[in-house]
C-alpha cells in the first residue's frame, strides 16, 4: 500500500510537484479519487483537472433545460475543486455520451499535458471492469484510452500533433508515471480516511448529480471500506485504489 511519502514521489524517486487528472465527466475525479487529490494538494502538489466532457447528458431533474446542464456542471466542478484545493480546471467540451478516441481528442489532451507538464497523471482505465460495469461507462473507457495515447506516444513526441509546437509553442513533455483510478487491476491503495469529509463535501457540490442521494456518505464509505479491506488496513479505515504504471 502506498504511504504519504509515496504520494509525493514517483516510483523512480523523482518528486511530484504537478499532477494532471484527465477524466471523462465532472464528478468522476471526486468519486474515484477525491481523498487522494485532497492529500496531494494539502502536501503542496499542484493538481490540474482536464474534463473531456461537460457532463451534458447527466442530471436527474427533468425541469432543468438540457441547454443549461453544461454551465451547471462546470460550476459544480469548480466548486468541488475548490473544496479539494484545485483551481486549474479545464473543459474540453466534448459531448457527454458520444465520446470516441479521435486524433482531435488525443491532440487536445496532449495540449493539456504540454501546458501543465505533470510529474504524474491520473486517468481512467481504458479496459472494461466486468465486476463493476457502472464504472466502465463508454466515455470513461474512451477518455482513458485517449489519455494513455496522449501520454505515450503523443505528448512526448515533438513530431506528433505538429500544430502544438509550430502554432502554439508547446514543447514535448514526457509523463513518467500514471495512476489509473477504478482499474480492474489495482496495486496501490491510499489511506484517505482523514480526507473523507472533504471528499463527501466535494461530491455534494455536484448537486445536480448527488442531491437525490440521501445515503451518499454511507455509499462512499462502503466503497472506500472495501478498498481499505483489500489493502489490509485496520477496520474503520477508508482507502482509494489505483493501478500505478511507470512510463519509461
Amino acid at each position: 500500500m502506498t504511504t504519504a511519502g509515496d504520494l509525493l514521489h514517483n516510483r523512480d524517486g523523482r518528486p511530484v510537484e504537478r499532477v494532471l487528472a484527465v477524466l471523462a465527466h465532472p464528478d468522476d475525479v471526486d468519486f474515484g479519487s477525491g481523498g487522494t487529490v485532497a492529500m496531494w494538494t494539502a502536501a503542496g502538489v499542484d493538481v490540474s483537472y482536464c474534463l473531456v466532457t461537460d457532463g451534458d447528458a447527466g442530471g436527474f431533474d427533468p425541469a432543468v433545460p438540457r441547454s443549461e446542464i453544461p454551465v451547471i456542471r462546470r460550476a459544480e466542478q469548480r466548486a468541488a475543486g475548490a473544496i479539494l484545493g484545485v483551481e486549474d480546471i479545464r473543459f474540453l467540451g466534448y459531448r457527454d455520451g458520444e465520446l470516441h478516441v479521435t486524433h482531435e481528442l488525443r491532440r487536445d489532451i496532449s495540449r493539456a499535458i504540454r501546458e501543465v507538464r505533470p510529474d504524474r497523471m491520473l486517468i481512467q482505465p481504458p479496459e472494461r471492469n466486468w465486476a463493476r460495469i457502472p464504472g466502465s461507462h463508454p466515455d470513461h473507457l474512451a477518455a482513458g484510452e485517449a489519455a494513455i495515447c496522449a501520454v505515450y506516444p503523443d505528448a512526448r513526441n515533438p513530431f506528433a500533433h505538429p500544430s502544438l509546437l509550430l502554432d502554439e509553442g508547446l514543447e514535448a513533455w514526457t509523463v513518467p508515471e500514471v495512476w489509473v483510478m477504478a482499474s480492474p487491476n489495482p496495486d496501490t491503495y491510499v489511506d484517505a480516511t482523514e480526507q473523507f469529509d472533504r471528499k463527501v463535501a466535494a461530491l455534494r457540490a455536484h448537486e445536480s448529480q448527488t442531491a437525490h442521494m440521501d445515503d451518499l456518505a454511507e455509499r462512499i464509505a462502503g466503497w472506500m471500506g472495501m478498498a481499505a479491506s483489500a489493502a489490509g488496513l485496520p477496520e474503520g479505515r477508508l482507502a482509494e485504489a489505483f493501478q500505478v504504471v511507470s512510463i519509461p
